[in-house]
């Protein structure tokens, strides 16, 4: 990729640590070609995080959006998928998201649903926290009050699922997170269920195998929807993949 130059740098830079196409792995575009575009940078930091190089320890580079939109067309692939770390984080999601469906392309923005910009998508992937991905207090205490603090905040959710076609989805590790889930449904009914996914928490495809056995059954008999992580099936885990 090629670096802004330091005027567009100032003027609309966003830092991103990595561009790549793969397959959408989660959700109901599971299966699709895409470039996804990583922001850096997070304002959670949730225990189980996959990718730590864009939140506990961010790395990489800002790029002005016309150098981000230039990357994302050497792909030639007509999915576009924003993601993070967060990527409600950076106010050039606005100009990018514009621009991108501009030039036709389909975009699918995924956020932890904590802070809300009036970007254009036409998938908004909601992920939203609860108490499993708290960070260890020992680890870094003042972040474990930040994180919860932050991890919910129900009327960006609000306005997120009043003003975008949406999914919401929720990592889960063992059966007392699908509880903590029913208790969230029921603080905001008005998410539709028949767009709420259980996904299992892991990068182990053994570990995941072994959680998908009772939480797909968790799903088919609780009217929600099963996520699996199909990327860490097809690569495993690893960046861009």
């Amino acid at each position: 990729m090629v670096r802004a130059s330091l005027s567009n740098q100032i003027e609309r830079a966003m830092r991103v640590c990595e561009i790549f196409p793969s397959r959408q792995g989660e959700g109901r575009l599971a299966g699709t070609p895409s470039v996804f575009v990583r922001a850096s940078g997070c304002n959670l930091r949730c225990r189980w995080c996959d990718t730590p190089y864009a939140s506990w320890s961010p790395e990489g580079e800002d790029f002005s959006v016309d150098e981000i939109v230039e990357e994302v067309g050497r792909h030639g692939l007509k999915h576009v998928i924003l993601t993070g770390g967060e990527p409600m984080l950076f106010a050039e999601l606005v100009p990018l998201s514009r621009e991108l469906r501009r030039r036709d392309y389909h975009v699918t923005v995924e956020t932890a649903g904590t802070l809300f910009l009036p970007v254009e998508c036409d998938l908004m992937s909601i992920s939203p926290k609860t108490a499993n991905s708290d960070p260890a207090a020992e680890d870094d205490p003042r972040w474990l009050a930040r994180h919860r603090r932050a991890r919910h905040a129900p009327e960006v959710i609000r306005q997120l699922i009043a003003n975008y076609d949406y999914q919401v989805k929720f990592v889960v590790e063992r059966l007392k997170d699908c509880e903590d889930v029913e208790r969230y449904l029921t603080e905001l009914p008005e998410i539709d269920r028949g767009r709420v996914m259980l996904m299992p928490e892991g990068t182990d495809p053994a570990v995941l195998v072994d959680r998908a056995r009772w939480l797909d059954c968790y799903c088919h008999n609780h009217g929600l929807g099963y996520c699996p992580r199909s990327h860490i099936e097809w690569y495993g885990p690893g960046r861009g993949k």
